[in-house]
């Protein structure tokens, strides 16, 4: 079993030996720090504001690309101004979309950050959630492939195209779903057959109350994990992380201690943290081990686009 003291070392085996592939959104955010979120019909004075690329799987792109990890990824982009901004982030981060580009323009989020850190987002939606069979069949997904798929596009009209493709994939790979803040507004039966995959799931605190999972953290994860016979990650903010695999292996991940600035991408960079230890084959507890650690650091920075790079772990871990 790792532990922090172990996780600079293990740093030296962090090769990634299985391909990834990420199905989600690019956005534009624009993110606002303000004392306190307004009431209806108030007026509330903000401190500063910072446009920033970002969309879950793209954050999740980002920081592996920051690991020196490459990845699949399907990011919908259309052909006005909004694609022209996210076009660019990712050419200048040496990435790039595996998917043509159809016709409109991408959406944007407005990110509101209150002094704790706390995020509230409000999203305008745009070409990234036009999923169709045909879009998807350009998707390649090889055998043993870890694929991430975002919640939030599970919660729109093109969810039934995306898990009908899912349940079409015919080669052995790991389905990895990071449900987002919208996993109340995904429907009964597509969660059914969501869950008839076993993919590996992953949720914060709030989003785990979705699946019925509260006060008894540990108790009520075993509970659903065994139910539904898919691995769980429940990310607990600075207590950590608590993950059930089988009966045999459970268990809380502690947090590294960070000074909070904002909490926006904090679930991507997780995510990202997580594919990449499983990439290189290391055991789940260690792979969210490597997840918490790229959390902590990205919530000392402003905005969601500063995932670590090996070195810069290996550093603020030998420091602490």
């Amino acid at each position: 079993m790792l532990a922090w003291r172990d996780l600079s070392k293990k740093l030296d085996c962090l090769s990634q030996r299985r391909p990834i592939c990420l199905l989600g959104a690019g956005y534009i955010d624009q993110i606002i720090e303000l004392p306190t979120l307004p009431v209806r019909g108030g007026d509330v004075e903000a401190s500063s504001r910072l446009m920033n690329i970002g969309g879950c799987a793209l954050n999740v792109a980002t920081a592996l690309r920051s690991l020196d990890y490459t990845s699949t990824n399907a990011l919908l982009t259309g052909s006005g101004i909004g694609n022209n901004e996210i076009n660019g982030f990712l050419k200048r981060r040496g990435l790039k979309s595996d998917l043509a580009s159809i016709a409109g323009d991408n959406g944007w989020c407005l990110a509101l950050v209150e002094p704790d850190g706390e995020r509230t987002f409000v999203t305008v939606s745009g070409v990234e959630n036009n999923w169709t069979e045909g879009i998807l069949q350009q998707v390649h997904v090889p055998a043993g492939c870890l694929l991430y798929v975002s919640g939030y596009q599970l919660a729109l009209h093109s969810s039934d195209a995306i898990v009908t493709w899912l349940e079409s994939i015919s080669v052995p790979i790991d389905i990895v779903i990071d449900f987002g803040p919208r996993i109340d507004s995904i429907s009964a039966s597509i969660m059914s057959r969501l869950l008839d995959l076993k993919p590996i799931v992953t949720v914060n605190r709030d989003e785990a109350t979705a699946l019925g999972i509260r006060e008894e953290i540990s108790k009520q994860a075993d509970a659903w994990s065994a139910k539904h016979r898919c691995p769980l990650i429940v990310r607990l903010d600075k207590d950590g992380a608590y993950y059930h695999q089988s009966t045999t292996n459970s268990g809380y991940v502690d947090a590294l201690p960070a000074v909070i600035k904002d909490t926006i991408g904090a679930g991507d960079s997780h995510a990202a943290g997580v594919l990449a230890g499983l990439s290189a084959d290391w055991e789940l507890r260690d792979a969210i081990m490597l997840g918490n650690a790229i959390a902590s650091y990205v919530v000392g920075q402003t905005g969601g686009d500063n995932s670590p790079s090996v070195q810069q772990l290996r550093s603020i871990l030998t420091a602490g």
